[in-house]
């Protein structure tokens, strides 16, 4: 007879569930990091022009492409963005408005 498996529901952030300490940036990142990704697919742009309007290698382009959120801080990600013709609107909420772990980013 096997074990039941036991769920646990998660927090909303993966990172926070897997207990790493930078999970809230880790979280917003990752969030636009798939927005650029989305326009890079959405445009059918190839690597090397995304490294051309981004001003960094394909290489990296490569690595933004499949998600390694270490090489590219919070900022850049934001500049890459409008970089891509995105406007940016971060929203600040009372907290108590705010489910726990949830980060806001309005990309135009």
């Amino acid at each position: 007879m096997t074990k039941p498996i036991e769920i646990v529901a998660g927090s909303g952030n993966v990172f926070a569930d897997l207990g790493l300490e930078d999970a809230e940036e880790l979280r917003l990142r990752a969030d636009i990091l798939f927005q650029i990704r989305k326009i890079v697919t959405d445009g059918k742009y190839k690597q090397a022009k995304v490294a051309d309007m981004l001003g960094i290698k394909q290489p990296h382009v490569s690595e933004l492409m499949n998600g390694r959120l270490t090489r590219f801080s919070l900022e850049r990600l934001l500049k890459f963005l409008t970089v891509l013709g995105k406007d940016v609107e971060i929203v600040v909420r009372d907290p108590k408005k705010k489910r726990p772990g949830e980060l806001t980013l309005a990309v135009q």
